[in-house]
């Protein structure tokens, strides 16, 4: 039987450490997705969000996540009056996707929580319009892997659910 090359010798030590790993910490890749009813400057909407844990030891974790927040949006250029929507400065009829009232604001956050056995506490900073807004959060489990969370900052408010993958 021929000896296997340096090469191949050290590609299969570094499969089988790869898969070893993955098996060891199954727990530490977890996905994260959220829910919430949220209130962001002053307007008021949904949010949803998946998020990613980059660093996990103990009860320590830190977690970045990108999301959307829906709300109603208010169209300060366009009327609806009789189901046309119309263009405020010329009273010209426009496609009804000007009056729908969806606001759609993409976000990403990251946030550095600690976990004990029945509540989980950290801090977050959350980038969304133009600016970047610091919040504290907290989350209780209410079903195995999924939490009910607060998330409360300046200007910024939401209470939902959070599932972990």
């Amino acid at each position: 039987m021929p000896r296997p090359t340096p090469l191949v010798a050290l590609t299969a030590l570094t499969g089988l450490a790869a898969g070893l790993v993955a098996l060891a910490s199954p727990a530490a890749a977890q996905v994260t997705a959220e829910a919430n009813v949220a209130k962001w400057q002053g307007q008021w909407g949904g949010e949803v969000g998946v998020g990613y844990p980059i660093l996990q030891d103990g009860g320590f974790s830190v977690t970045p996540s990108v999301g959307a927040f829906v709300y109603d949006r208010d169209h300060p250029r366009y009327a609806e009056d009789g189901g046309v929507c119309y263009r405020r400065a010329d009273d010209v009829a426009v496609k009804d996707s000007h009056c729908d009232g969806t606001g759609l604001k993409a976000y990403g956050r990251i946030e550095a929580m600690y976990s004990l056995p029945m509540v989980s506490l950290g801090v977050g900073a959350r980038y969304m319009g133009d600016s970047v807004r610091a919040y504290g959060t907290a989350a209780m489990p209410v079903m195995p892997r999924i939490d009910a969370k607060v998330n409360v900052g300046d200007g910024y408010l939401s209470a939902g659910l959070l599932a972990r993958f």
